[in-house]
């Protein structure tokens, strides 16, 4: 097994990748293009996940840039104790290990969140979906070749050209030490993970996030970020799926047909409780089940909620514990909102688009946790790391 990479050199290779995937563009595009090519699937998420533009490139480049500059997450001190026998017990950020990746159809995954768990002193598996074989490849390969050209082993990033039998094997009964595994896809692929794992798994990307709409909303604000969240990015696990209405809020009739026409302009086709089906534009739920539902389409339920307390529990009951917003001009309402929602994310008076690890500060994220353990929300740099205590004596002995 490689030794730990100094910072050093962890940031040269993160700078070399950047410097090697701007000089082969046309190589990446040309290998994302049979991979879209190939795909025949009609799954609108998956198609936007998977394509490779100029913009995803740029957007590579930058993660990879900001990953190399920030500070080194391993070796910060989190505590430290004199013992009374003169001992120096400290206890510092240590790396995973191992970390095996799996994920569907996002190239961009093979640098971004592959750079973030190898700037933490982890080696990398990838596991990628068929449909973005020919684009993971090349990637890899580049990887490699700035390993390379920085006297690193190549089995620090590694790809596991694997089918679904033997992926499931894999996970089962690794061949090789596994300490962690990050899922990143649907519930399909997470459910597959979580039941065939041998070793912890953070949970990853489930979406199925609300709006509330206070009685003391601003209407045009709520429209505005109703649409925003809902569609601007359809296959981002931090879009809007659900809302609920206040049954007290004021021109409720006339916001209602706002926003039907607002959502209808995109084509989202918008589902309604019995309190709302009727209204022109909107068809009635025929399964309750479907408020469970992440939808990564234009698809959109809306409800009605009695009061503040009826909102929060529909949310924590139905919600995937992503990302929950309220919209209300009361900050005392919204204190209470945020306090008793479950959600990894909450916000007052924004758009739930903003729960991703670059918005947030952290330069980008390996994965968006919807677990409490071992951390919450989007995971950067600085969350993936473990801890190790150091001891430092002249001889003690415990009597």
């Amino acid at each position: 097994m490689s030794l730990l990479l100094d910072i050093k050199q962890r940031n040269a290779v993160l700078s070399d990748m950047a410097h090697l995937i701007n000089q082969e563009r046309s190589a990446i595009l040309e290998a994302n293009k049979k991979d879209m090519e190939g795909y025949t699937g009609d799954d609108l998420a998956m198609r936007d996940r998977l394509k490779v533009d100029q913009g995803k490139i740029d957007g590579m480049i930058l993660s990879l840039q900001q990953l190399a500059a920030q500070e080194d997450p391993l070796g910060v001190e989190l505590f430290s104790f004199e013992h009374e026998n003169g001992m120096q017990v400290s206890n510092k950020t240590a790396p995973f290990g191992t970390i095996l990746i799996i994920y569907e159809s996002r190239p961009d995954v093979t640098i971004e969140a592959a750079g973030i768990a190898f700037k933490s002193g982890n080696k990398i598996l990838l596991k990628g979906g068929k449909e973005s074989l020919n684009s993971n490849l090349l990637l890899v390969d580049l990887w490699h070749k700035a390993l390379e050209a920085n006297e690193a082993e190549a089995d620090w990033v590694t790809y596991l050209q694997f089918n679904r039998t033997e992926t499931q094997a894999f996970l089962e009964k690794p061949t090789q030490k596994v300490d962690l595994i990050v899922p990143r896809g649907g519930e399909r692929l997470i459910a597959f993970v979580k039941q065939h794992a041998t070793c912890p798994v953070i949970v990853s990307g489930r979406g199925n996030n609300f709006i509330y709409v206070g009685e003391e909303a601003d209407l045009e604000m709520a429209i505005d970020i109703i649409i925003n969240g809902k569609t601007t990015k359809i296959s981002a696990c931090n879009a809007v799926d659900k809302v609920l209405i206040s049954s007290d809020l004021p021109r409720k009739q006339q916001f209602l047909q706002h926003l039907i026409q607002e959502l209808k302009k995109s084509n989202v086709e918008i589902l309604a409780d019995e309190a709302i089906a009727g209204m022109e534009g909107t068809k009635g739920i025929e399964d309750d089940n479907i408020w469970h539902e992440e939808f990564l389409d234009y698809k959109i339920v809306i409800g009605q909620s009695s009061d503040l307390e009826d909102a929060i529990s529909k949310i924590n009951t139905y919600g995937g514990g992503h990302s929950a917003s309220i919209i209300t001009a009361n900050n005392e309402t919204a204190e209470y909102f945020m306090n008793n929602v479950d959600t990894a994310a909450v916000y007052h008076n924004a758009s739930t688009r903003f729960t991703d690890g670059g918005q947030f500060g952290l330069g980008g994220e390996l994965a968006i946790s919807t677990d409490k353990l071992h951390q919450r929300g989007p995971i950067g740099l600085q969350h993936l790391v473990t801890n190790k205590w150091y001891v430092k004596g002249n001889g003690q002995t415990r009597g």
